[in-house]
């Protein structure tokens, strides 16, 4: 989980309990999946006993960090962070301990707090002048940016993002006994410079420690599907989803993020990975990894929910599972499925009719009866064997949609209007 670390930190760690925080950045109001690298690394340090510092960015994130960006950030309102905020810290306490008595319970901080009322002309005064614009255009980050053709370049207003993540980090030091500054491997730059601020304006000693951005084993930007980044929040990606993600990512991949992504020994894990190379068909790896993450992100009904309906498409899923079902989580199940919009005035309505006639799920009333006689029909998880059933208001799921099953493997839902 290390990718760089500044001489000393490991010798400042094992003195005793020690202050460390991560930068998390609120211009969305949900962390996603690439947030979880430096709240697992938060997650060790507090199980250690060391104390975490969440620090969400109300200040920085009204400016945009230039860090691996190819463009400046929208600028967000205060009302818009404070709800960030609010549903941030909701999603970090599945992580770290806020609420016990614990002298190394997890702090939320936020560095609006401290720089909402420090003036512009102070601001360039103590701190603007400990800096060089030499040292500041030697981060990676800025040159990067500034070699990029691009006719946008690079405002002052982004320019001076590192001077206010460094300050950050000098005040949490000087208020909070904060020595070390956690992030992902892209933040190096902004990082050192909060300790080379510390050094310079008080002569103390401050650490850093990044984390490698992860990639998945074809290079791949981890966490992303088509459909976008795989989000902590059940509203943005469903539990259902959420595991899905997890129980698809290759084998190789799955290695690497058992060890990052859940609290398992080492012994458990490398027992884990032996076990999946003896018998990689059974994705044993992916099962275990998809389990331990959706438990800790959203709870063990959930997890239990998503293996439920994750069992739907493959013949194993029952009719009170289909309807115990909410309906986001039977929509993602049934993503891609063949829809056909109906009214419910057409019910009540033979089966066949509406199979063969009303929709084409079945090319003639002949095979839809051939299908019914061999036991190859379902609606709703449930075979049928009256050629003579009557389609109603009692198969309606979820006061909307029907689910044909045809054969094995083929679904087909009816969506029913008012």
């Amino acid at each position: 989980m290390i990718h760089d670390i500044m001489p000393g930190t490991e010798e400042e760690l094992m003195k005793g309990p020690a202050g460390a925080y991560v930068g998390i950045d609120p211009t969305g109001d949900s962390l996603h999946i690439g947030h979880l690298v430096s709240i697992m690394i938060l997650k060790h340090f507090q199980n250690c006993g060391h104390k975490p510092f969440a620090l969400v960015g109300g200040a920085t994130g009204m400016i945009g960090d230039p860090s691996m960006k190819s463009q400046e950030r929208n600028l967000l309102d205060e009302k818009t962070l404070a709800h960030n905020v609010e549903c941030i810290k909701k999603q970090l306490s599945k992580f770290l301990d806020f609420e016990s008595s614990a002298p190394n319970k997890a702090e939320l901080v936020n560095n609006y707090d401290w720089m909402k009322d420090y003036t512009f002309i102070n601001f360039t005064r103590d701190i603007g002048k400990l800096i060089t614009v030499n040292y500041m255009m030697s981060k990676d980050s800025v040159k990067k940016r500034l070699s990029r053709e691009s006719t946008e370049g690079m405002s002052f207003t982004e320019f001076t993002y590192q001077l206010l993540q460094g300050y950050d980090f000098l005040y949490l030091y000087k208020n909070r006994g904060v020595k070390l500054q956690l992030g992902g491997a892209d933040q190096w730059g902004n990082i050192t410079t909060g300790t080379e601020l510390i050094r310079r304006s008080l002569g103390g000693e401050a650490f850093a420690l990044t984390c490698p951005l992860i990639t998945k084993a074809d290079g791949g930007k981890f966490g992303k599907t088509e459909k976008g980044n795989i989000w902590l929040d059940p509203e943005r990606t469903s539990p259902y989803q959420f595991y899905q993600f997890w129980l698809n990512v290759s084998d190789a991949d799955a290695e690497k993020y058992i060890k990052i992504f859940t609290m398992l020994d080492r012994q458990t894990i490398e027992s884990a990975i032996e076990e999946h190379q003896a018998c990689p068909e059974q994705r044993l790896l992916q099962k275990l990894l998809a389990k331990e993450i959706t438990t800790m992100v959203h709870s063990e009904q959930d997890y239990e929910n998503a293996v439920a309906a994750s069992q739907m498409l493959f013949g194993k899923g029952t009719s009170e599972a289909l309807k115990a079902l909410d309906e986001k989580t039977f929509l993602d199940v049934f993503d891609g499925v063949p829809q056909w919009n109906l009214s419910k005035e057409n019910l009540p309505c033979d089966i066949i009719e509406m199979l063969a006639v009303r929709t084409d799920i079945f090319p003639s009333k002949g095979e839809c009866r051939k299908m019914i006689q061999a036991g190859g029909l379902s609606i709703n998880k449930e075979k049928v064997s009256d050629i003579a059933l009557q389609l109603g208001q009692e198969h309606i799921l979820d006061g909307k949609y029907i689910l044909v099953q045809r054969g094995k493997k083929n679904y087909y839902i009816l969506k029913f209007n008012n």
